[in-house]
């Protein structure tokens, strides 16, 4: 099972030139990295990255991130992946642009 991260572009590059993902703007104010299941991924581009086309998704092994990562209650009393600590891209299964779909929508990769 991968948790996904959805970021911008350019975050994104300055978490490879630094070789970590220290998080958003949202997970510095939060305290944590926010991730998302597959599953939950479609909705977290809906309701946070609407109309956004500067964005990839970046596939996470959680079992390569250790007990930094914590399953807690969020939208709607579902459990979500959040990571107390910086993400080492040695982590990163893989990264893929986050395209927008004629609907609209974001076009996850299969």
């Amino acid at each position: 099972m991968l948790i996904l991260k959805i970021c911008s572009a350019e975050e994104w590059r300055e978490a490879e030139q630094k070789g970590r993902f220290d998080g958003s703007e949202v997970d510095l104010v939060d305290g944590f990295i926010h991730f998302s299941t597959v599953e939950q991924a479609p909705e977290t581009a809906r309701l946070y990255f609407a109309e956004r086309d500067d964005l990839v998704v970046v596939a996470v092994d959680p079992d390569r991130i250790g007990d930094d990562l914590k399953w807690e209650p969020s939208r709607g009393g579902a459990l979500f992946p959040h990571l107390y600590a910086p993400l080492s891209l040695e982590s990163v299964a893989w990264v893929r642009p986050l395209p927008l779909a004629p609907d609209g929508q974001h076009e996850f990769p299969s």
